[in-house]
């Protein structure tokens, strides 16, 4: 159990058991309110971390590179200089090597390029959904969250279809690296040394990369309109993108782009069955479709956690930073931050501003596929609403193992078709 040396009762946040069971509201509501930023002692071979609770210390973390970085991981784990240049993606460097990285895709991503798509998405989500609600009940991740996003993807990078299945379920060994029912090898269980320069640490990171070199050759040989060949083509002070940088880009995107969006769909879906009136609002009142897009995105808060480590000797809060030490910024406390939201554990579709944290806030590290997110999200709901009236739990839930992310392994739910009654 860590030490909490700030408050008379312990706060466990690395027991993933606890996050598997729930995510602790309560326990992020009481740090904010008396341990802003707070040391937790760790067990070996980790050496603790500062712990950070309110929305602004996040936002002014996330936006001081200078004094806190992303390269040495932004996980609890502690990886040697050696594993970071091995498997180092995007999210873990620093201005300006990320700033010329991001430069690479970031046209792929901008509100207008994403806009292209908005036709697609919808033709994959009304596919998927006439699909799954005649069911009246059904696995929502299987059947709905985990359908489109990965598809949308495979449109953008150039993923072949038939390989679909395939990605989901590497990204799902890697970002749930901890949950037992879904990767037979588990970090913080297993012996994971050998593969401390993989993805995650774990061998599927291998195989993950083994994915993509062979599409990278294949579009070496041929270059199709698509994002892997933007990113083969792409130079950077002159030089073409390294095996090991291609590797990690396209791991990062795989992951990043897939596993997020199927986060904040179903987690949306739960929120709307606990919170059957917001339902009916949104249904209601087509014009609420944006700020519930919003809404379902701080609810949900797909990632919970980015940690930076302490660039040189400084303050949080009135705490003494030691350069060096690892600092976890809990987006998904600074997501319900009393001093930002009002009413921050009601679930609103109507809330507007509604500056969440989800996709980082400021700084260079704002999330790249934020506007893909966003379409993903508001066109889900918006067909949704056209075909189911209410949704209703037809069983618990199962979360996964972690507290990176608040993914769902299975959401089952009972869905009214619209019309349904007489």
């Amino acid at each position: 159990m860590p030490n909490f040396r700030d408050m008379k009762s312990t706060v466990d946040l690395t027991d993933l058991d606890a996050w598997e069971r729930a995510v602790p509201y309560d326990a992020f509501a009481r740090l904010r309110r008396e341990a802003p930023v707070a040391w937790f002692e760790e067990e070996p071979p980790n050496h603790g971390f500062w712990s950070v609770h309110r929305y602004a210390t996040i936002v002014e973390i996330s936006r001081d590179t200078t004094r806190f970085s992303s390269a040495t991981g932004v996980s609890f784990e502690e990886p040697t200089p050696e594993d970071m240049v091995a498997r180092r993606t995007i999210i873990d460097m620093d201005p300006p090597a990320h700033t010329k990285l991001r430069k690479v895709l970031g046209p792929s991503f901008t509100p207008r390029a994403v806009a292209v798509y908005e036709h697609f998405v919808r033709s994959l989500t009304a596919i998927a959904l006439d699909e799954a609600v005649p069911r009246g009940e059904l696995d929502f991740v299987r059947h709905v969250a985990r359908e489109v996003p990965i598809r949308v993807l495979a449109r953008i990078m150039g993923l072949p279809q038939d390989d679909l299945d395939g990605f989901i379920e590497l990204g799902d060994k890697l970002i749930a690296n901890t949950d037992p029912e879904i990767t037979d090898v588990v970090w913080g269980r297993d012996d994971t040394d050998e593969y401390r320069r993989y993805p995650f640490r774990s061998p599927y990171g291998k195989q993950l990369w083994e994915m993509g070199r062979a599409l990278v050759a294949e579009r070496l040989r041929q270059p199709a309109d698509d994002l892997i060949s933007t990113v083969v083509a792409a130079e950077i002070d002159g030089e073409r993108l390294s095996e090991v940088d291609l590797d990690n880009f396209f791991s990062i995107l795989v992951i990043a782009g897939n596993e997020t969006t199927r986060i904040a769909l179903a987690q949306g879906i739960l929120a709307f069955c606990e919170h059957p009136g917001e339902w009916d609002r949104l249904r209601r009142d087509p014009g609420l479709l944006n700020s519930a897009t919003e809404e379902v995105l701080r609810w949900s808060c797909p990632t919970h956690f980015m940690r930076r480590t302490a660039a040189c000797d400084t303050e949080l809060a009135g705490r003494r930073v030691a350069a060096g030490d690892k600092v976890v910024l809990w987006y998904v406390s600074g997501n319900r931050d009393e001093d930002v939201f009002d009413d921050p554990d009601r679930f609103d579709v109507g809330r507007t501003p509604n500056p969440h944290l989800s996709f980082g806030r400021g700084g260079p590290h704002m999330c790249l596929g934020a506007h893909l997110a966003r379409l993903e999200v508001r066109i889900v709901l918006d067909e949704l609403c056209k075909r189911v009236a209410r949704f209703e739990l037809a069983g618990a839930p199962a979360r996964t193992r972690t507290n990176f992310t608040n993914g769902l392994k299975r959401l089952p739910v009972a869905v009214e078709p619209v019309g349904a009654r007489p």
